[in-house]
């Protein structure tokens, strides 16, 4: 046997220790590296720190949180501002949405201090190996603090200040803090910041609502918004969708079940508003005006709350009542025909919907105004008159003939064609046409309409606006005719000419003739000549009877004869209204001037709250982002018992020599205490903090108009409210010039409504149009829906007023046994004193109570105003 030579035996025997010296060179080069990266990053840190925030300063940087408008019952109105975003705390985010942001995003989170070795290796690699850092490495706490405070440039030097403000974060916050700041402040696409505002942009639901498949989707959108929101590519947010639910499976947040659950479930695209729950647009831009006067581009972005004096029944009842009013007055005007028309082949016919020509479903998904649905006529029936339309979801519904038949032929606005009596003299296939649901569950063809409309509502007692709707869309149209539209009141000005007329020594039952008259004025036509609307003349006429009639030659003379024009102008101004209401001429006594409907309303309710001057306002207060209180109204206020009665203080004065401390006086008192109700002039300093309702006319006064516009409903031109069964309403019908402007104002004590019609043109509406027949039903259906279940309520007769026994003629007391009285209300005082006088007979009118002919006697008056 061979032995082994000595130079094998010693390079065997150094083996070992060559081995032994590369392990402890390579262990000191290792250890070496480590402390030089250790040192490397400890000498980043400090080169870093300097520049870094602190991390509890996250706390005093405000999120762009957008305004936010209110009903006074709580409905969100609107939400004004370039980001959307609601706030959440982390006991409001349901767990299967934190999961889910976990999973997609940093499934350490819960265990890591700001930052994760294996992300931080893997950069390093990528740094190692490309030059640059591509993707990830990010902890959640880490894109919060780059979200926050850093930019999205991809060095090193970025990538070290983040993880050392993620460290100072995780030090500063407890975890459910930091993920309640990430899910509050990241960016969703589509103007969404923060996961409680993309659940609704993206799903239109509250967080707590969302889905499992619903949160993987939201997690999924985080790493490019714009490319995997669902509303851009449903393609992209289904592949991220898939990828976090298959994660939340893997960390088993979720079983196999929610997996299969969540990726069957199908992906909804499709971008949705705010969730508002009562629509009132009018009222928020009156809101977003007034908070950019307060508030400047803050408003926006600062988070302010706003609680208007809006109430949610009556504001539903306002838009019901003018959009159905608008609808109604519309389809009496005629049919203007389609809105387009489409051709349809018999291929596209029996094809199925989602195989139809894009711009065929592109047409049907436009919009349409006011509620109405946007409709392809796909076939007419003549057997039963009947039309099958297809609407935007693909649906087939077919419209009977009592939903068509109403269409004559439009031919201006002054006229149209006879009605129908086919379905193919109205529809077409290929009809491109607007429907509406009816009470009876069907539908019924339908148009917008090219007339406006406004609604508003006070409450008498301060002037708050419970209710305001200026316009039939405001998507169409953003002009709010409440405030912004300065229209002729006509007839519905009529009670402040006589509220005037009251004050100057007139009653309801002053006699006034009304015959025709001629004015020259240098203000007016060359020729003034006012009429009746119903082109007759009655003769002597007490005044209660001309207002319940609405007579305006009774009303010309009242103005110019038994009042004065500037007496009613000054007597009228104490009402709120400005000079454009207020014509120093004879057109002032039928409502020649401007006023716009908020006008009209304040107006009205200083007769329905007995005499007192409120204005209107509509926001009630205004918080800031933490709740705090910015604002609260202190509207002036109706208060009967802040009133300092004079007479009352110098009647309750004792006598000189009685003693207050008497006894039997003192025994008084005692007797009274349980049910003594101090006012202003008992204990004046129990109301000095009040801000009280100037009093702009008596009580006496405010309650004969009241009586006098009750009469109106009751048997006059708004007897058509009758309907409501109420005994408390007091009204008057209002018709301006060439049928431009229906007008109907109405109220009881607790609430005050005025209704305008007209064009924006300001052309006629059409023959028969007044205040009667387009104005008041749209009153009646508001007022229907808002005093259901409220108990009638109306001022009572207050001191100073008398009933006396009248003759309905002459408007004299009335002897006994008299026939042919009434009743009337007239203040102590003013009761009239009569002589008797014959019959005075009717001399305008003939016997077939035709107009009068040229032969009727005039009575020219130059009148130099």
């Amino acid at each position: 046997m061979q032995k082994p030579s000595k130079s094998n035996h010693k390079s065997r025997h150094k083996s070992p220790r060559r081995l032994l010296r590369w392990l402890v060179l390579a262990t000191g080069l290792g250890l070496t590296a480590t402390l030089g990266g250790v040192a490397a990053i400890i000498g980043a840190y400090y080169y870093v720190a300097p520049g870094l925030p602190a991390a509890e300063t996250i706390r005093d940087i405000p999120l762009q949180i957008p305004l936010r408008i209110f009903s006074r019952d709580g409905y969100l109105i609107s939400e004004i501002g370039e980001r959307r975003r609601i706030l959440v705390t982390y006991d409001e985010v349901p767990q299967h949405v934190v999961d889910a942001f976990v999973a997609a995003e940093d499934q350490r989170f819960w265990v890591h201090p700001g930052i994760d070795y294996r992300g931080i290796l893997r950069a390093l690699f990528q740094i190692i190996s490309t030059g640059s850092i591509e993707s990830g490495g990010s902890t959640l706490t880490q894109q919060l603090a780059r979200s926050y405070f850093l930019n999205l440039d991809q060095t090193i030097e970025r990538k070290f200040k983040e993880a050392s403000l993620a460290v100072r974060i995780e030090q500063e916050f407890t975890k459910q803090q930091i993920m309640a700041l990430f899910l509050n402040k990241m960016f969703f696409g589509q103007r969404a910041y923060g996961v409680s505002a993309a659940a609704q942009v993206y799903f239109n639901k509250e967080l707590q609502d969302v889905s499992v498949a619903e949160a993987a989707t939201l997690a999924g959108v985080l790493p490019a918004p714009s490319r995997y929101n669902p509303v851009r590519s449903a393609a992209n947010a289904e592949m991220r969708r898939g990828y976090v639910l298959g994660r939340m499976r893997d960390l088993d947040y979720i079983n196999e079940q929610s997996y299969e659950e969540g990726m069957a479930e199908p992906i909804e695209s499709q971008m949705h508003g705010a969730a508002v729950q009562l629509n009132a647009p009018y009222v928020a831009e009156m809101v977003r005006r007034e908070m950019l006067k307060r508030y400047g581009e803050a408003t926006y972005t600062a988070g302010y709350q706003v609680v208007t004096t809006l109430d949610s029944r009556l504001q539903e009842a306002a838009n019901y009542s003018l959009r159905n009013g608008l609808l109604e007055f519309t389809r009496r005007r005629g049919y203007r025909g389609p809105i387009n028309k489409l051709e349809l082949t018999p291929e596209i016919l029996a094809s199925p919907f989602e195989e139809w020509p894009v711009e065929i479903r592109q047409t049907l998904e436009q919009y349409a105004p006011g509620g109405l649905s946007v409709a392809l006529v796909t076939s007419v029936n003549e057997s039963d008159n009947s039309a099958v339309v297809i609407v935007r979801n693909g649906e087939s519904l077919t419209i009977p003939w009592h939903g068509i038949s109403w269409a004559n032929p439009f031919i201006d606005r002054a006229s149209y064609g006879p009605a129908p009596e086919s379905v193919v003299e109205v529809l077409a296939l290929g009809d491109v046409v607007l429907i509406m649901p009816t009470t009876a569950g069907t539908w019924a063809l339908a148009q917008a309409p090219e007339a406006q409309a406004a609604v508003v509502n006070l409450d008498p007692q301060d002037g708050s606006i419970s209710s305001l709707a200026g316009g039939f869309d405001f998507s169409i149209s953003k002009f709010n005719r409440v405030s912004q539209a300065y229209r002729q009141p006509g007839s519905s000005f009529k009670p402040f000419i006589y509220s005037a007329a009251l004050e100057h020594g007139n009653t309801v039952s002053t006699v006034v003739l009304d015959a025709p008259i001629v004015i020259s004025s240098s203000e007016l036509e060359a020729v003034w000549r006012p009429i009746n609307y119903s082109g007759r003349f009655y003769g002597p006429t007490r005044l209660r009877e001309a207002l319940v009639r609405s007579m305006n030659l009774v009303s010309v003379r009242l103005l110019l004869f038994e009042t004065g024009i500037g007496n009613a102008v000054r007597h009228i101004a104490k009402f709120g209204f400005g000079d454009a209401a207020l014509p120093r001429n004879g057109s002032l006594a039928l409502g020649g001037g401007s006023a716009s409907p908020l006008d009209m309303a304040q107006g009205y309710a200083v007769f329905a709250n007995g005499g007192y001057l409120v204005k209107p306002y509509v926001i009630d207060s205004i918080f800031g982002p933490e709740g705090e209180t910015l604002y609260r109204a202190d509207p002036a206020v109706v208060c009967e018992p802040c009133q300092i009665d004079p007479d009352e203080v110098r009647s309750n004065e004792p006598p000189a020599d009685e003693d207050p401390l008497d006894e039997f006086l003192l025994e008084r008192i005692s007797d009274l205490g349980a049910d003594y109700r101090p006012d202003a002039t008992a204990a004046p300093e129990l109301f000095a903090s009040v801000n009280v309702a100037p009093r702009v006319i008596s009580a006496q006064n405010a309650f004969l108009i009241q009586d006098l516009m009750r009469d109106v409903i009751r048997r006059g031109t708004g007897r058509r409210a009758l309907v409501l069964g109420r005994r408390d309403l007091s009204g008057k019908t209002g018709t301006s010039n060439d049928q431009r402007d229906a007008w109907f104002g109405g109220f009881n004590s607790k609430i005050a409504s005025v209704v305008w019609v007209g064009y924006d043109d300001d052309l006629p509406l059409g023959p028969g149009e007044e205040g009667s027949r387009t104005a008041l039903p749209i009153w009646i259906e508001f007022m229907r829906i808002a005093l259901r279940g409220v108990p009638e309520s109306q001022m009572p007769m207050p001191k100073g007023i008398v009933s006396v026994l009248i003759d309905r003629e002459t408007g004299c007391p009335a002897g006994a046994g008299q026939g042919n009285t009434t009743f009337d209300f007239f203040r102590e005082g003013q009761v009239p004193e009569c002589e008797d006088i014959e019959d005075i007979p009717d001399i305008f009118n003939d016997a077939s109570g035709t107009d009068p002919g040229p032969e009727a006697e005039e009575e020219e008056i130059d009148a130099l105003f």
